[in-house]
Parts: C-alpha cells; sequence; structure tokens
C-alpha cells in the first residue's frame, strides 16, 4: 500500500465496544486505517464485523471507546461522518421498482448532491460500473451482480470519503465476484477513496492492503495478507489415511520433533477428515514421511499458506466460505429496523 501513511488515517478506532444484553458483540477493537487504504476485516458470521461497520457508520452506538472518519467523531459529529462515507451492506436495498438512474438520483437528493452535478455524476458511476447501458432499465430486471455493482455507485454518488463494503460479493458466483474486485480498485484510483470491506472469503480478502482478523468480537491479528500468510511459515500437507487417528498418532510420535513439523492436526474437507500438517518445507519432507508411516496414506496434497491456515492457526478452526444462514439474515435484517 502506497500513500496511506503519508496523508494521514481516514479511520481510527480506540478500544471500541459494543455490547447486546451481555454479549461482547466487538470487545475493545483499536486500528486505524490509512487514506487511499483498502483495509479488510476478515471473520466468520457473528465475529462482529457487521457490528463494527454499524459503529462506524453511526448506525449503532458503541456501549464504549471512540472512533473517528475523517477527523470526525461517530457519536458527536454523526452528520458529518454520514456526509463522509458510502455504505453497501449485505442485504439489498435498492428500489426494484425505479430504474438504475432513479434509484441513484433518488440517493443524490438524499445525500444534498448539487441539482447541476447529478446527471454528470449519475452517467460517470454507471460508466465505471459498467451499467450505463442499462440505466432505464428497472432494477428488477438487473442480476444479482449488476444489482451489487448498482449499490457500489450508489455508495459513490456523493464522493464519500470513505467507502464500506459489508459482504459485498457475498452469495454471488466466482466470476462475478471477481467482476466486482476489477470495479472497486478502478473506483478507489479515480475517486482517491478508501475502502473498508468485511468478508469471509479468502480470496476477497486477498485484494486487501492490510487485513485485521477478528473472532468472537476481538481482533486476533493485523497485516499485509503476505506477511500474514509468512507467519504460518514452511508448506501444508494434507493426509488422507485409512485411519486418520492412527496415522495422527504415529505422525507426532515419529517425525513431529525431528522433521521439524510445527503443527499436526485434523482437518475437515468436502471428502472428510484429513490430517493437516505445517512443514518447513513440503518437497523434501514428504518422501521421507510417506515411507516412515505403517499407516496405508489414500491421498496427499501439497501447498503453501493460506489465510485460511493463519485463521486456523489464531483459532483452532476454519472460515466456512458459505453464504449466511437464513436466521442470521433475518437477525441483521431485524436489528437494522431497529437502528432506523
Amino acid at each position: 500500500m502506497s500513500g496511506a501513511a503519508d496523508l494521514g488515517a481516514a479511520i481510527e478506532v480506540e478500544r471500541l465496544s459494543r455490547h447486546f444484553n451481555g454479549l461482547k458483540a466487538v470487545d475493545e477493537i483499536s486500528f486505524s486505517v490509512g487514506h487511499k487504504e483498502i483495509f479488510g476485516f476478515l471473520g466468520p458470521n457473528g465475529a462482529g464485523k457487521t457490528t463494527t461497520i454499524s459503529m462506524l457508520c453511526t448506525l449503532l452506538k458503541p456501549t464504549s471507546g471512540r472512533a473517528s472518519l475523517s477527523g470526525f467523531d461517530i457519536v458527536s459529529q454523526q452528520d458529518e461522518v454520514r456526509q463522509s462515507i458510502g455504505i453497501v451492506f449485505q442485504d439489498p436495498t435498492l428500489d426494484d421498482q425505479l430504474t438504475a438512474r432513479e434509484n441513484l438520483q433518488f440517493h443524490s437528493m438524499l445525500y444534498n448532491v448539487p441539482k447541476g452535478e447529478r446527471e454528470q455524476r449519475t452517467a460517470s458511476v454507471l460508466d465505471m460500473v459498467g451499467l450505463g447501458p442499462r440505466s432505464a432499465d428497472k432494477v428488477e430486471t438487473f442480476s444479482g451482480g449488476m444489482k451489487r455493482r448498482l449499490e457500489i455507485a450508489r455508495g459513490l454518488m456523493h464522493y464519500p470519503h470513505v467507502l464500506f463494503l459489508d459482504e459485498p460479493t457475498l452469495g454471488l458466483d466466482p466470476q462475478t465476484r471477481s467482476s466486482i474486485w476489477e470495479h472497486v480498485h478502478e473506483l478507489r484510483q479515480q475517486y482517491d477513496i478508501t475502502v473498508f470491506l468485511t468478508t469471509h472469503y479468502m480470496d476477497e480478502a486477498e485484494n486487501c492492503d492490510r487485513i485485521a482478523i477478528i473472532d468472537h468480537g476481538r481482533i486476533v491479528a493485523l497485516d499485509t495478507p503476505g506477511n500474514l500468510k509468512h507467519s504460518v511459515g514452511g508448506d501444508i500437507i494434507t493426509l488422507k489415511a485409512e485411519d486418520v487417528q492412527a496415522a495422527q498418532k504415529e505422525i507426532q510420535e515419529k517425525f513431529s520433533i525431528e522433521a521439524g513439523i510445527t503443527d499436526v492436526s485434523e482437518a475437515d474437507g468436502s471428502a472428510g477428515k484429513r490430517i493437516r500438517l505445517e512443514v518447513p518445507s513440503g518437497r523434501t519432507m514428504l518422501p521421507h514421511l510417506l515411507k516412515g508411516l505403517s499407516v496405508e496414506i489414500q491421498s496427499v496434497s501439497v501447498r503453501e499458506p493460506t489465510l485460511d491456515d493463519v485463521f486456523l492457526n489464531l483459532t483452532g478452526r476454519q472460515i466456512r466460505e458459505e453464504s449466511a444462514d437464513k436466521m442470521e439474515f433475518m437477525r441483521t435484517r431485524i436489528r437494522r429496523r431497529r437502528m432506523r
């Protein structure tokens, strides 16, 4: 990331907390986000990502702590904060009976965009997200990916300093997700904005300059994607054995100390349980490992660490790359209605 440190912080958060009926949804988190930085919150559903965004966007008052956006306090200067941000939430908020252009025009009026600039801004952001030819079409005719792109365009209509993207590609296919991220990178450069992202998709988190890994309301790590993966070290070997428990026990007894294996654990996959090993070098370790085991090994793979491995190391479990279930979706909608 370049430029963020030079221009100061777009977001400052200090010991921010939010409790719900005794539950610590967000528990004294502190971090800062630099100007023009793409900053990500990575964590499973229910980790505190959406609650944090809701506080930073002034939709939810913190229980304790403080935060500021573009120098404005999120509690005492709410109007100034709201004028400084754009928001794209998980659940759709577009009017399906209006056209793409009408949705953006209505938003521009709410945010007091000068009347003489509305048409030009509307055309500009629609072209930027590839929806210019569909500006006169009703949103009900749009695909899920097109709606997400339109919501991002709407969030940019008043030229915000910070754009919040709460699970921006949740439920979309990989090709559409990739296309949306191409647009996000272009938007950051053209509009000179800071992007604050929440996600539980590993490949999406790779787009961030820095990532804060959040679990049970607390930040457990914060660094660049590369540095976080480097912290795991070495390679990851995954084995499928005829008897997983016996193979795991034999590896721990025969190889852990001798071969420099730093972690041996069970991992659940789509094809059942596996043994997961962290080793300095998969290429040199694997022949030695297979030759020394008496338990039958059915399959094996070697790869470099991923952000999922980082999360597993820090929390002891994996992030499931799946959509929020229906109950979580409904709870989010109910909380948002209460905030209005």
